[in-house]
């Protein structure tokens, strides 16, 4: 107690003068989360649309992964490709909020080091993948709408496995520098996170030593992984555009434009935020620190808490399914 209070204090001194009181603190075996610095009065109130979102984000992920795999007529490549969104979304926010909330409810913000380095690896790897997922879809949106008349002999159930396959071994992989990076800096200054979950930058910031290695990692995969997936999602809608604008009739090109919306709408609901994030991140020096956080974090439950929806409501054959569920039970 005695030490997380003086790493408390000294986390507020000027560094001169925290450095000169931790230089005994070695490598934590715990970090503490502070949640949103400078809103924690608010935290009870704060913490209710995140409640709701989350609730709202696990039943509609476990309501897509529930009709598909009981409507034999949605086994097809578009609803697996679905169904991976929706696992991701799941353990994307179940990663992170339930630990909000602990932190907004009961104060809980203390994480183990080998927990905080866990999070950090789920969060990026989970956020990566689902990039790439969304890039799977496109490339099947793709071979729908520029041949469909090979779309079943292409977009085969085999291929989407082994595309899945690739998404996970890819985010995976480039991921894992993450935690061992992390893990091999000295943290000789303070504990303490401010933040409310343990992103990549957030935890390397504490370490006392030369990150440039983390910080240039970072940036290679932002541009490596997020940079190519945003490319070959321009690329494939260039050629359905191109598709599209062929076609006879100004009907036949709306109701073919139309089969993308939901695509499109789970790609704005991923990207925007996460580019007005970036862009906050590195060039808001004056915007206010709780924004930042509250921003980040509620950036995160926005793809989970939106997919479902946009696919629910603008997905004909799941909304049919959804309520014929509901009006089968009612009779």
């Amino acid at each position: 107690m005695q030490e997380t209070l003086c790493l408390r204090v000294g986390h507020l001194l000027p560094y001169s003068m925290s450095d000169s009181n931790t230089t005994d603190f070695t490598n934590p075996s715990t970090f503490i989360l502070l949640g949103i610095p400078g809103l924690e009065a608010a935290y009870i109130w704060i913490s209710i649309p995140f409640c709701a979102m989350y609730a709202i984000a696990v039943l509609g992920n476990f309501t897509i992964l529930f009709i598909v795999k009981r409507e034999r007529s949605l086994h097809e490549p578009m609803y697996y490709f679905l169904c991976m969104l929706a696992i991701t979304d799941l353990v994307m926010s179940t990663t992170t909020v339930p630990k909000m909330l602990r932190i907004f409810w009961f104060n809980s913000t203390e994480i183990s080091f080998s927990a905080c380095l866990t999070q950090m690896y789920f969060v990026h790897s989970f956020s990566t993948m689902e990039s790439g997922i969304l890039v799977a879809m496109a490339f099947d949106r793709y071979v729908a709408i520029c041949d469909p008349l090979r779309h079943s002999t292409i977009v085969t159930n085999s291929v989407v496995a082994k595309i899945g396959l690739a998404v996970v071994l890819r985010s995976g992989i480039l991921t894992l520098p993450y935690p061992f990076l992390a893990r091999r800096w000295p943290y000789c200054r303070t504990n303490i996170i401010p933040h409310s979950y343990c992103g990549h930058i957030a935890v390397v910031n504490l370490a006392c030593s030369d990150i440039r290695i983390s910080s240039y990692y970072g940036l290679f995969n932002l541009f490596s992984e997020i940079g190519m997936d945003v490319f070959f999602i321009a690329v494939s809608y260039t050629r359905i555009l191109q598709a599209i604008f062929r076609l006879p009739t100004k009907d036949a090109r709306l109701k073919t434009f139309g089969t993308c919306i939901s695509h499109l709408c789970a790609i704005s609901a991923l990207y925007i935020p996460d580019l007005f994030s970036s862009l906050t991140q590195r060039f808001g020096h004056n915007v206010p620190r709780h924004f930042l956080v509250l921003f980040a974090s509620v950036y995160l439950l926005v793809p989970p808490v939106l997919h479902p929806i946009i696919y629910g409501m603008r997905t004909k054959e799941i909304r049919g399914r959804l309520l014929h569920l509901f009006t089968h039970k009612e009779t």
